[in-house]
């Protein structure tokens, strides 16, 4: 197998767009295994219709990627996916790129961008619908400052945000505590000076349009010093590659007024945490097929949707759900959908349908996800189920239509309700246990489940478990 052809059209574009820019340099940017943005920047002079056929770099320096001994890597950019990059003194453009693997000769195996690409072709192949598409919403928190230590003898961290209601009897330095705070779960809608993030959150936007997102609901979240800035949907491969750009965009307006910005999904005891829904759907020549006439102007194609991703959840949670911190998020309390049930307008649901008029709008919500998650291996894991539950015709059950949140654990147990696990290694435990469909067309490899399980259990997952906590001490240092 070649390596993908070269859109010249595409390219000429490109090159066109940077001179009508004047840009000096050109930025290729790809994701690692976790999610994370690297990048390699090149003068533009240096830049040519050739180097559009791959850009070589050293796989091995990038966290479970390629040994030292066949480290070399071919970085693919992507003629039709580039920005400006509103944050560098120098007019630069930002490429996203895939990754080849030239000892396999084909697209890299690793690459999350890659599996997005197989996935997308396998909803083609399949025959069930052309197009998959998908509308995030990522919740983030920004703070005034965060502090951290992990030594010997010592586990640390401590946040502080002007918004923290344990600064209600602060002196601050040079100023007067002005006293207006949304308290623990007060921060939903409440206006200025209450909410005190209303300007950055708008230089966020003015941001995320400069570069492309078109962006609608703005506003304060639940917690203390929590956002979301609402973004356009878009087919599964544009939709991961605008999380990549939202986070960046959101922590870069955040360093740069002096805060830090971060989507860890619980970094508050005792407050709301920050998930990640994702609002998907799938088309065929034109028409929305999750629009029907079943629950809720829901299509049977749908609710097998629904059903592979409920019997699959377990599992999922390995990629939507991919942080130890994941999981302090997943508990009852704060409003978290940790039960694997579905339901219309309930928030409550980790699988909510919501209300809307018109067979285009029709779609369902899943709540589970973080914004811990590499965007690419959560919204091609969640395809792969959906598509096991529509070619298996997978029955979702009945929806449940009270207040989940209600219920108690032992509620939950008499009711037969699954759970999605309550820490990383039960959920990387279940993914190894229920895997096929995620190797269904080659989408996942076995190697790539291999190497990702090493990777959370030898970075996340063990080095938590090793650790003494603090509260540990107060409820065993004198047993």
């Amino acid at each position: 197998m070649s390596r993908v052809s070269v859109d010249k059209a595409k390219v000429a574009d490109f090159f066109r767009f940077c001179d009508e820019n004047e840009v000096e340099f050109i930025d290729f940017r790809f994701s690692d295994i976790k999610g994370v943005w690297h990048h390699v920047s090149f003068s533009r002079s240096a830049i040519d219709e050739g180097s559009f056929e791959g850009v070589p770099f050293d796989g091995s320096s990038i966290p479970a990627w390629q040994s030292v001994d066949k480290s070399d890597m071919i970085l693919i950019p992507d003629p039709a996916r580039y920005f400006i990059d509103p944050f560098t003194a120098d007019t630069t453009v930002v490429v996203f790129c895939d990754i080849w693997d030239i000892y396999k000769n084909e697209p890299y195996e690793k690459c999350p961008r890659s599996i997005v690409k197989r996935a997308m072709k396998f909803l083609q192949e399949s025959g069930i619908g052309d197009v998959a598409y998908y509308g995030p919403e990522n919740e983030f928190f920004v703070f005034d400052s965060i502090k951290i230590k992990d030594a010997v003898n010592c586990q640390y961290y401590e946040i502080d945000s002007e918004e923290g209601e344990w600064n209600r009897a602060r002196e601050f330095e040079g100023g007067v505590n002005m006293g207006h705070r949304p308290g623990t779960k007060g921060g939903y809608f409440p206006v200025a000076p209450v909410d005190t993030m209303v300007d950055l959150r708008a230089e966020m936007v003015k941001v995320l349009n400069q570069v492309g997102l078109e962006t609608f609901v703005v506003h304060h979240e639940v917690a203390q010093g929590q956002g979301e800035i609402g973004v356009k949907f878009g087919d599964m491969l544009e939709a991961a590659d605008n999380v990549q750009k939202l986070k960046y965009v959101v922590k870069m307006v955040a360093h740069l007024n002096g805060k830090t910005a971060t989507f860890m999904p619980k970094p508050l005891y005792g407050d709301n945490g920050s998930g990640m829904h994702v609002h998907i759907s799938i088309w065929k020549d034109g028409r929305n097929l999750f629009a029907g006439d079943a629950y809720q102007g829901l299509s049977d194609m749908a609710l097998h949707f629904l059903g592979g991703v409920l019997k699959h959840a377990r599992a999922l949670a390995a990629f939507t759900n991919p942080s130890t911190n994941s999981y302090k998020r997943l508990i009852p309390g704060f409003e978290a959908p940790s039960i694997l049930t579905y339901s219309a307008q309930n928030r409550s649901a980790s699988i909510r349908i919501p209300y809307n008029s018109g067979e285009k709008a029709k779609r369902m919500e899943f709540r589970f996800p973080d914004s811990s998650a590499n965007p690419y291996l959560a919204f091609a894991s969640l395809l792969m189920a959906g598509l096991d539950g529509i070619r298996n015709k997978i029955d979702p059950g009945k929806p449940m239509e009270i207040n989940l949140f209600e219920l108690t654990l032992d509620e939950i147990r008499e009711k037969g309700i699954k759970q999605l696990p309550h820490t990383l290694r039960h959920a990387i435990e279940e993914m190894l246990v229920d895997r096929a469909y995620l190797k269904e067309g080659g989408v996942f490899s076995e190697e790539f489940i291999q190497t990702y399980k090493a990777y959370k259990f030898e970075t996340e997952i063990w080095p938590w478990e090793a650790r003494p906590h603090p509260f540990e001490f107060l409820t065993t240092y004198s047993c």
